[in-house]
This record gives structure tokens, sequence and C-alpha cells, in this order.
């Protein structure tokens, strides 16, 4: 897949769980954060709970389930961009990372959506 092909088929599913966040009323508070540390997807609120949530999307499963996706690597990554987060924002509040895993078919049809809370911790 392209890299273009692969941001596209990333902001469609980042699209999808934040419609769906939203609906289970979640607040979304940005989208897209970068730092040194790499990119969260979302930052949202859950009640009174900060949580940052990692979208993982794929077509097909030749390389295995988004889920599958989330290696120790990357959670250690993303542990390290909640707390650059977290401090950044002064964030004194529970919070937690939340993973969300999208399959799509080849046409980009939603197969399947999953939410994990606090998927990841460190």
């Amino acid at each position: 897949m392209k890299g273009d092909d692969r941001r596209g088929l990333g902001r469609h599913g980042e699209d999808l769980a934040a419609r769906y966040l939203t609906a289970q009323s979640y607040t979304i508070l940005t989208r897209n954060w970068r730092c040194a540390h790499g990119e969260l997807d979302l930052v949202a609120r859950d009640g009174d709970c900060l949580v940052l949530v990692e979208v993982r999307t794929r077509r097909g499963r030749a390389l295995g389930t988004p889920e599958e996706s989330i290696t120790p690597a990357k959670q250690a990554r993303l542990v390290d961009l909640a707390w650059a987060y977290v401090q950044e924002q002064d964030w004194v509040g529970e919070w937690r990372i939340d993973v969300v895993a999208i399959e799509m078919d080849r046409r980009g049809r939603l197969l399947r959506m999953e939410h994990y809370e606090n998927a990841v911790t460190g």
C-alpha cells in the first residue's frame, strides 16, 4: 500500500473512531497531537478521565489484525506520548490509553470496530 493510501486509510479510521467515541458520550479534545515522541491519534474525555486513543486500521489481514500491530515497542511509545501530553497539559486527573481497532474490506467498508479501554498500561 502506498504512503498516501495508508494515510487516507488512517484518517478514515480516525474519523470512524472519533464518531464512535462521540456517540459513546466522549468529548474529542484534539486529533493528531504531535511531539518529539510521535503522534497521538485522538485525545478525548470520558467524564473526568482523559483518554489518549490509538487508532489502528487495517484493510484485510495480510499484515495481521489491527490489535496485533500494537507491539511492545509501540506500547512503550504510546506510554511516552501519553506522559508527554499529560505533562504538557498539566493534567492532574485520571487518564488512560485506549485502542480502537478497525478492519475494513478492500472497498473501504467497515467490517469490524472494537474499542479497548485501558489497553496500554505503563
